[in-house]
């Protein structure tokens, strides 16, 4: 039966689409998530405060634009928002090679494309978590995630790798030319897809502030999806403190070189992938309402290597650093694809893009919050102690959804018979 879901999802052409343009994008999206903090480290010179601010711009307008573009996605042609995100982002990232070939890139010029990017990644995160579930059937959500985080896993197993050791000898700005055309290919098979939606008549709209209250309220009162979103965004906001420095860690404190650096993300990627590929079964040993639980602390538990890790603060540390990294990788995987086909699964159709980004209005817009407070607490006080602090806070972010309905919770979504 399980084998009989899994094909029917694969077979459709819909989904095909979607699947193949998101594993291109992925792999562009390793090229700019690759050369970016090499650009800015080893070729910007850039301080803590400026990766802190770099990392928060990219993740600023989730906070800032996250909640009325869930409400506008609602209205619009979600395939339609999508393919126009792709564009934006296409042309930003398309920008900075052409102004590092000019003479005219800095930390500036970085800090402003990210921004763009975040509030294009705004409407393309919420629209594409919301058009699945008009995709597909609600019984083949686990699937369907499972199968695009599957092969987005696969692409970066070698491709960490491979970019670090092109990052030895080509300079980082040419790599992120790759990102652009991947958006490009993106963008092309996103306007393949045929799907039966239409956007909401002028008339029939309720005003934009009652719309955005329905759906923080959804998520804010669902027992279920309030408890996840609650640990969700206490996690991120401490481990995305940590995240925005372990750049500077490991490529300035360990005296690491990039291809090194990139072997830490190939190490991930193979967690990452392993989690993909068994979140379903352990799902079903453990319960899913077990799942989320565990892979959280265990995820927690993984952080504090990173300060292990600074205290040590030589290469000597960089197994640390990749056994972290590979732990975080592995239960984030298993984590996201419970939770998120759960919460996919018990939205109306009708609140999806508001869920979504009330969601991500929550788990993502302390994101920025957390990376300029990182980025200004290690130039005062240093590394050690700012991710000692965090890794204790995400331990405690498991407390939410610990004290839930999901505790002991065999099925978060009966399957359909």
């Amino acid at each position: 039966m399980s084998s009989e879901k899994t094909s029917s999802v694969l077979r459709n052409r819909n989904f095909q689409y979607l699947w193949a343009g998101q594993t291109v994008s992925a792999i562009g999206d390793q090229m700019s998530g690759l050369a970016l903090p090499v650009l800015a480290v080893t070729m910007l010179q850039a301080s803590e405060w400026q990766i802190g601010m770099m990392n928060a711009a990219g993740m600023s307008m989730f906070l800032l634009i996250g909640l009325p573009a869930g409400a506008w996605v609602d209205r619009w042609m979600k395939r339609r928002v999508m393919i126009l995100a792709d564009v934006v982002r296409m042309l930003v990232v398309l920008s900075v090679p052409l102004a590092w070939w000019a003479g005219i890139l800095n930390m500036t010029f970085i800090i402003v494309g990210a921004a763009v990017i975040s509030a294009a990644n705004v409407f393309f995160d919420v629209a594409y978590q919301s058009v699945l579930p008009i995709m597909l059937p609600k019984e083949q959500m686990a699937k369907a995630n499972s199968a695009l985080e599957t092969t987005k896993q696969t692409s970066m197993l070698v491709g960490p790798a491979v970019i670090g050791f092109l990052l030895t000898i080509v300079k980082a700005p040419i790599l992120m030319l790759a990102d652009a055309i991947s958006f490009l290919v993106s963008l092309v098979s996103v306007s393949r897809i045929k799907m039966d939606e239409s956007a909401i008549a002028k008339q029939d709209r309720g005003k934009l502030r009652d719309e955005i209250t329905e759906g923080v309220k959804f998520v804010t009162k669902h027992p279920i999806i309030g408890r996840i979103t609650a640990s969700t965004a206490t996690f991120n906001f401490f481990t995305s403190g940590v995240h925005t420095l372990v750049p500077i860690l490991v490529l300035r404190n360990m005296d690491v070189s990039p291809a090194l650096y990139g072997l830490v993300f190939t190490a991930a990627a193979g967690a990452g992938l392993a989690g993909a590929l068994s979140a379903a079964k352990i799902g079903e040993w453990i319960g899913q309402g077990n799942t989320v639980i565990a892979a959280l602390v265990l995820s927690a538990v993984a952080v504090f290597g990173f300060p292990i890790a600074a205290m040590i603060g030589d290469a000597s540390a960089l197994p640390i650093v990749i056994l972290s990294e590979s732990v975080i990788a592995f239960t984030g995987l298993v984590y996201n694809i419970t939770q998120v086909s759960a919460r996919q699964a018990l939205c109306p159709e009708h609140l999806l893009g508001r869920m979504n980004a009330s969601i991500r209005f929550f788990v993502w817009g302390v994101m920025p919050i957390s990376a300029l407070l990182a980025g200004a607490f290690a130039t005062w006080f240093g590394m050690v102690p700012v991710v000692f602090v965090a890794a204790v806070g995400a331990l405690l972010s498991s407390w939410f959804i610990f004290a839930s309905p999901l505790r002991g919770l065999k099925t978060i979504v009966p399957k359909a018979e």
